[in-house]
Formats: C-alpha cells, sequence, structure tokens
C-alpha cells in the first residue's frame, strides 16, 4: 500500500505532458486578449486584408510585373528568334567521319546510328554534317544534312534521304512597292531598252532639223 501512495510513482492522476503546452493565439477576441481590435495587423493598408499574406509569385504591389513587361521587347523568347526560346528546335548532330563504323552498302538510320552509339535518343532529329570523308557506299536516312555531307555522301556512289523536306524561304516583298527585289530588277531591266529607244529617237530629230 505503501507503494501505491507514492507520489513520485507514474499514475493516471499525475500524468502530465514532457513538454508543456504552448496555448494556441486567439485572434479577435477582445483587448484583454492582446490580439483584439486589429488582430495584430495594424491599422489599414494592404497587409491588413484578408488575404494579403498569400501574394501570387511575381507580385510587385500593384506595379506593372516583370512578366508583363517583358514580351513587349524583341528578344531571345519571340517567334523571330528560333532556335532559341520556347520555339526552339534541337537537331543531334553526326559527322561524315562518324559513319566509318558502317560497312560498304549498309543502311544509316536513327536507329542504327544509335545502335552504333552516335546518338542518345531516337525522338530528336538527326542532322548529318559534311566534317571528315567518306569512302563507303551507303544508304542514309536521316532527318536533315547539310550541303557538303550531301555532296561527299553522293560522291562516294551513296544516297541520301531526308525525312524532313527543308523549308523554302519566300523572297521577302517590299511592302511600299509591293513587290519582291527580283521582279523590281526584272522591272529595271524592262524599262532600260524602251528609255535607250527614245533617247535614239530624240537624237534622230535633233539631227533631222539642223
Amino acid at each position: 500500500m505503501a507503494e501505491n501512495l507514492n507520489p513520485s510513482k507514474l499514475s493516471l492522476s499525475n500524468l502530465s505532458p514532457a513538454q508543456p503546452r504552448k496555448e494556441r493565439k486567439r485572434i479577435g477576441r477582445g483587448l484583454g486578449s492582446g490580439k483584439g481590435r486589429y488582430s495584430g495587423r495594424g491599422i489599414k493598408g494592404q497587409k491588413s486584408r484578408a488575404g494579403s499574406h498569400r501574394m501570387r509569385a511575381g507580385f510587385e504591389g500593384g506595379q506593372m510585373p516583370l512578366a508583363m513587361r517583358i514580351p513587349k521587347l524583341r528578344g531571345s523568347t519571340s517567334r523571330d528568334a528560333m532556335p532559341i526560346g520556347p520555339f526552339r528546335t534541337y537537331s543531334q548532330p553526326v559527322n561524315i567521319r562518324d559513319l566509318d563504323r558502317f560497312e560498304a552498302g549498309e543502311e544509316v538510320t536513327p536507329e542504327t546510328l544509335k545502335a552504333k552509339g552516335l546518338i542518345r535518343s531516337i525522338r530528336k532529329d538527326v542532322k548529318l554534317l559534311g566534317v571528315g570523308e567518306v569512302s563507303k557506299r551507303l544508304t542514309v536516312t536521316v532527318h536533315a544534312a547539310s550541303a557538303a555531307a550531301r555532296d561527299k555522301i553522293e560522291a562516294a556512289g551513296g544516297t541520301l534521304t531526308l525525312l524532313k523536306e527543308p523549308k523554302v524561304h519566300k523572297p521577302r516583298r517590299d511592302f511600299r512597292l509591293n513587290r519582291t527585289a527580283s521582279e523590281a530588277e526584272a522591272e529595271g531591266q524592262d524599262a532600260a531598252p524602251a528609255a535607250d529607244v527614245e533617247d535614239d529617237e530624240a537624237t534622230q530629230e535633233t539631227a533631222a532639223d539642223e
């Protein structure tokens, strides 16, 4: 019985947390609570409003944000600046000299290039460049190729097939005259002989008057 009456022994009657509990801060419960009236937010202003502490990323206090200022300027993220920015394209380069790993008459495709360890992925375009020489007759099928690479492949007796046709750039039009440079040059050549004929006729008339 003496052991049961010992106050140092742990029992349901003397249980207590290992660390004292901290009371929750009660906001707006009268002036006596210490957080009444303005609830610790001060008087007026942006941060006294509801939701003011959950501002979105890039918010600059009502000032024109950076995300809205930048697109007004031309830069590396515009469509004209390809292949930089969000409109960028990427191709895996393979040089002519790397094709020595293939045997004569073998077919070169993105799949075989990956099998030989020349490229990492077949999901990205492959472009053949003309660095080095090739002496084997190969059948090459890639997405793009330089003019030098094409010449060297064909000179060795091979063939080159493109999986993507190159883009044809339209001639730049002068919108002030509504014609291209080549059209303007052609018009100038056509107008020159007519001017020469008029000069010759004027010379003949002057000679006849004399």
